[in-house]
């Protein structure tokens, strides 16, 4: 079990008593998000070390239109995989060698903390 999948059971897990039907879109919500907020961090990493080293690699609406383009085939990844029987069966083996549950905050505050640091890597912020 990957550390997303560890991280998309326990906000699952968590929203699960209040948002019954919910939970499991919270969930996939969550993972994309988180996913694409470490993509994006990466992006701008690199665009700013490519700047760096003076080398023209994309113009920038083009990786834009990349970005878009992966965080819909990541949600379209994670929508599949944790609506079926991957997620009931994380779920299952979880459950069963109880495994660490984490603070929903701190789980919350990691995709915004990559989004913060990718804008002071912009200087946009």
């Amino acid at each position: 079990m990957t550390i997303f999948d560890q991280f998309a059971l326990s906000i699952f897990n968590h929203y699960k008593p209040r948002f019954k039907r919910k939970a499991n879109t919270i969930a996939v919500f969550y993972l994309s998000l988180l996913q694409c907020s470490m993509l994006l961090l990466l992006g701008v990493f690199f665009s700013e070390f490519f700047n760096q080293m003076k080398v023209n690699t994309m113009s920038a609406s083009n990786a834009w239109t990349l970005f878009i383009i992966a965080s819909v085939l990541i949600y379209f990844k994670n929508w599949m995989s944790f609506t079926g029987k991957k997620r009931l069966s994380l779920n299952a083996k979880s459950n069963r060698k109880k495994s660490n549950t984490y603070n929903v905050w701190v789980l919350w505050l990691i995709p915004f903390g990559c989004i913060a640091i990718a804008l002071m890597l912009l200087d946009k912020f």
